[in-house]
């Protein structure tokens, strides 16, 4: 049986004695510093969608990801693509609202700057009445952006595409004391290279760890939410 909504046809659905519930990754195109692919969030996500469609064999699909999302803090990095806050607040919700047919949706992110419009449109399904989770990865100690926590999620998940003869040490410092530069001027204001985090620390194997521990919350979330 597929894990993917996309390779299956509307009769199937129509016909299933249980309706599936969806797992959408939620992504973001968008620097990575000098390193990493503008998909890695929508990567990452994916893999995690994935692996729990996994766990639940047959009873979870993954839908096509959404891609391009709110990323205006990268902005002043060539590559990055954004629909801005308030465009994808509303692509959430009426995504969800198409998704009437399934059991409920779970929103995998994987960009924390569409944290703001996501919680927005998911606090608007649930007053319609809508299941819908929101799941965000927690990695205890890792850094924010492009540093040791996304590098080795991606070597362990798409090594080729790790350019890591490129990569560079950015901002060290905890997002906590740059954060306000960056909603003044992104991420550029503070980072040269758009890095926010040591890349160099980074191991395939931390990543695999990462993605397990990662896949056990996001488990344990669904568990407690779809019952």
């Amino acid at each position: 049986m597929t894990r993917f909504l996309g390779r299956t046809t509307w009769t199937e659905h129509h016909q299933a004695p249980r309706r599936a519930l969806l797992a959408v990754p939620v992504g973001a195109c968008e620097q990575h510093g000098p390193h990493l692919p503008l998909d890695t969030d929508t990567r990452i996500a994916a893999a995690l969608a994935e692996n729990l469609a996994d766990k639940y064999e047959g009873e979870i699909l993954v839908t096509p990801p959404l891609t391009i999302s709110a990323s205006g803090e990268h902005a002043g990095f060539p590559g990055t693509l954004s629909l801005g806050t308030e465009v994808f607040e509303q692509v959430i919700v009426e995504l969800v609202r198409s998704a009437d047919w399934s059991s409920g949706v779970v929103l995998v992110n994987g960009h924390g700057g569409n944290r703001v419009p996501v919680e927005r449109a998911v606090r608007l399904l649930h007053a319609e009445g809508r299941k819908v989770l929101s799941w965000w990865p927690r990695v205890a100690g890792g850094d924010a952006h492009a540093g040791d926590t996304e590098t080795s999620l991606m070597l362990a998940i798409a090594p080729d595409l790790v350019r890591m003869h490129r990569a560079e040490v950015g901002v060290t410092a905890p997002l906590g004391d740059v954060i306000d530069e960056i909603r003044e001027g992104g991420v550029r204001a503070v980072s040269r290279n758009g890095v926010l985090g040591d890349p160099l620390r980074a191991s395939a194997s931390a990543g695999r760890t990462m993605l397990t521990r990662l896949t056990i919350d996001l488990v344990a979330a669904v568990d407690e939410w779809w019952e």
